[in-house]
């Protein structure tokens, strides 16, 4: 699963890596230890524009009766999303890229669980894939979002048995694109990112807690 992750990335630097047009977040700050039930970095294509805002983690179907559905929510299996209630409809025509530069996975150790950060080529920023819906509490609309996973790459392996879904630059525009439906295509895209394209290193246990949300977080254990 994917539970907790960063995005440490100036503003601008993403606006240039993910070709954004319209960024409607007023208060953009670098996040250390990003939890579900957050708003977290999002990028959704609408009128041919990639379009930065965010979203609560942890998606709420639009048939849902109640919204505390979300804490069940925060992942869905890229194998199966075509199937499920939950995810079948945003998967077809509501999927988005959600922003990161590192995720936090717990690799278990005889009877400890040891908190470890992923990258993707030594800590550039890179796109998860995820799915979004709009659900009505009364007038009120809430914007939701889950990340996908997948099957753990060589790397991850060594770690835990699933990971998110991170696209390749070259199918983030298909990826964003309401008009590509084909199932097949998709799950060409929902692949495990290349091993050799990654690195993992271990950190404090400050980030088993979301209250702890500064640089602290994603320092390597070997340099406290």
């Amino acid at each position: 699963m994917c539970g907790r992750f960063s995005l440490t990335a100036e503003l601008d630097a993403l606006i240039e890596r993910f070709q954004i047009d319209q960024v409607t977040i007023d208060d953009y700050s670098a996040r250390y230890n990003i939890a579900p039930s957050q708003q977290v970095p999002t990028i959704i294509r609408a009128y041919d524009e990639n379009r930065l805002g965010t979203l609560k983690w942890g998606l709420i179907p639009f048939w849902a009766k109640d919204a505390s559905i979300s804490n069940k929510l925060i992942n869905a299996r890229s194998e199966t999303a075509e199937e499920k209630a939950s995810f079948k409809h945003a998967l077809k025509k509501r999927r988005c890229v959600i922003l990161s530069d590192g995720f936090y996975e717990w690799k278990k150790d005889k009877d400890r669980k040891i908190p470890m950060r992923i990258q993707v080529n030594n800590g550039e920023p890179f796109a998860m894939a995820g799915l979004w819906e709009q659900w009505k509490d009364g007038e009120k609309s809430i914007y939701t979002c889950t990340i996908l996973t997948t099957e753990a790459n060589e790397l991850m392996k060594n770690i835990h048995n699933r990971m998110p879904v991170i696209l390749p630059k070259d199918k983030e525009h298909d990826w964003l694109d309401p008009s590509v439906e084909d199932f097949n295509i998709l799950k060409d895209i929902m692949k495990p990112y290349p091993d050799d394209q990654m690195n993992a290193y271990e950190v404090s246990k400050l980030v088993n807690s979301p209250k702890n949300e500064d640089p602290s977080c994603i320092v390597p254990i070997e340099e406290i």
